[in-house]
C-alpha cells in the first residue's frame, strides 16, 4: 500500500511539473506575434531540459503558393560532440527555459547560425505524395510514433525525411488550424536514444495543438504586416519600410562594425513616357523594373520603391566600390531589357556608411545628390557620393 502511494505521488508530481511547463510555454508564446520568435519558443519548449526534453525538434510549414513544405527552423545538435558542447554550456550557465528563449536574439544577430538550424531551414519538399511521410502526416489527426528499426516502422527507412534527418525513433505531428494543414513538428532523441513514451506523446499532443493556434495567429499578423509594408504596384518594400530597415541596419552596422551602402535610382525620362502612353503603360514599366531589381540584387539586399519612378536599395556588408559593381549590373540589365516595347535607362547614386556619413538622413541625401549629378551628366550611369 505504501509503495502504491509513493508511485502515485511521483506520478502526480510528474503531471504537475508537465502542466507547469505547458503553462509556462503557453505564456511565453503570448509575448510575441513574430513567426520566427514563436517558432523558436515552441522548439525550445520541446527540447529544453526544463521543457519536454527531446534532443531535437523541427518545424516545417506549408507554402500554398509555392506548393512546398519548407523547413522553417530546427533546434538541437547535429552530432554527439555538438550535443555535449551545447548541454555543457547550458549547465554551466544555469540556463532555464526563459534564458534559452532570450538567447534567440543573440542567435538571430550572429553572422553564423547553429548548424542544425541552418540545415533544417535548407530543407524543402513538394506538397505532394512524392514527399512521403511529411506529406502524409499533414492529413493525420494525431501524432505518429515511428521507429524505423522495428517492425511496422521499417517501411519508412527510405523515406525522404527519414533519410535526410537520419531518423530512427521519432514522433511527427500535424499542425492544423481552421480545417487547414499548417505544417508539421518532428521530435526525436537521436543522441541519448531515450525511448519516447506514451506520456511524452500525450503532453506533446496538447502542446502541438496550442502551438498551431500561435503559429496561425503569427502568420495572420505577418501577412498583415507584409501588406502594410509592401508597395501595392511593384510588390517591393515601400518607403516606410525602407526607412525602418535602414534604421535597423545602421544600428547593427555600428554595433558589429560593418559597412552599408545605399543606392538611389531613377528611371530616365519616365515622365515623357507617361505623358505619351498613359499611366497604365507606365505602371507596367514600374512593375517590370521592380522585377529586374529583385532579380539582380542579392538575398541580403533590401529593395524598395521610394516613390514615383524612384527606387532604393539597402546593401548590407557592402562598401561603395562593391555597391558600384551591383549598380552597374542593374543599370545594364535595365538598359538591355525590352519593357513595353521600349528601351529604358536609369541613373544611380550611391553613398556608404561609415565612409560618407554616420547619419541615416545624410546617407540618403548624399545618395540622392549623386543620383541627380548622374542625371545632369548625361543619365544612364552610376555615380558615387
Amino acid at each position: 500500500m505504501e509503495g502504491e502511494l509513493e508511485n502515485l505521488k511521483r506520478e502526480l508530481e510528474k503531471a504537475r511539473s508537465q502542466f507547469y511547463i505547458f503553462y509556462e510555454l503557453t505564456q511565453a508564446m503570448r509575448t510575441t506575434l513574430r513567426l520566427e520568435e514563436i517558432s523558436y519558443i515552441i522548439l525550445t519548449g520541446l527540447t529544453a531540459h526544463h521543457g519536454l526534453g527531446f534532443n531535437r525538434a523541427m518545424l516545417f510549414l506549408v507554402d500554398e503558393k509555392e506548393k512546398t513544405i519548407n523547413g522553417l527552423m530546427g533546434i538541437g545538435p547535429m552530432d554527439s560532440e555538438e550535443a555535449n558542447r551545447i548541454w555543457k554550456a547550458i549547465e554551466e550557465q544555469k540556463m532555464d527555459l526563459y534564458a534559452l528563449i532570450k538567447a534567440y536574439h543573440k542567435i538571430k544577430e550572429a553572422e553564423e547560425k547553429p548548424k542544425f538550424m541552418e540545415f533544417v531551414h535548407s530543407l524543402k519538399f513538394p506538397l505532394s505524395q512524392e514527399a512521403g511521410l511529411i506529406y502524409e502526416t499533414l492529413y493525420e489527426v494525431i501524432p505518429l510514433h515511428i521507429d524505423v528499426t522495428k517492425e511496422g516502422g521499417r517501411k519508412y527507412s527510405n523515406d525522404p525525411l527519414v533519410k535526410k534527418l537520419k531518423l530512427e525513433e521519432f514522433v511527427i505531428a500535424p499542425l492544423w488550424s481552421k480545417d487547414n494543414p499548417l505544417g508539421i513538428i518532428e521530435v526525436d532523441n537521436c543522441i541519448t536514444h531515450k525511448p519516447i513514451t506514451e506520456e511524452d506523446i500525450k503532453i506533446l499532443t496538447m502542446f502541438v495543438n496550442q502551438a498551431a493556434g500561435a503559429i496561425e495567429n503569427s502568420k495572420v499578423f505577418e501577412d498583415t504586416l507584409m501588406k502594410a509594408h509592401t508597395d501595392s504596384l511593384t510588390g517591393l518594400w515601400n518607403y516606410g519600410y525602407f526607412q525602418y530597415r535602414l534604421d535597423e541596419e545602421l544600428i547593427k552596422a555600428k554595433a558589429q562594425n560593418y559597412k552599408i551602402s545605399v543606392m538611389m535610382l531613377d528611371i530616365d525620362d519616365f515622365k515623357k513616357f507617361n505623358d505619351t502612353f498613359g499611366h497604365q503603360e507606365g505602371d507596367k514599366v514600374l512593375r517590370r523594373i521592380g522585377e529586374i531589381l529583385k532579380d539582380n540584387s542579392r538575398k541580403i539586399d533590401i529593395v524598395a520603391r521610394y516613390g514615383g519612378e524612384e527606387f532604393t536599395l539597402i546593401l548590407p556588408y557592402t562598401d561603395k566600390e562593391e555597391a558600384k559593381i551591383i549598380g552597374e549590373r542593374i543599370r545594364k540589365a535595365i538598359e538591355e531589357a525590352k519593357i513595353v516595347n521600349t528601351n529604358f535607362t536609369i541613373s544611380i547614386g550611391i553613398s556608404s556608411f561609415p565612409q560618407d556619413t554616420l547619419q541615416k538622413d545624410e546617407l540618403i541625401r548624399k545618395a540622392d545628390l549623386a543620383l541627380y549629378r548622374a542625371k545632369r551628366e548625361g543619365k544612364n550611369k552610376v555615380l558615387l557620393a
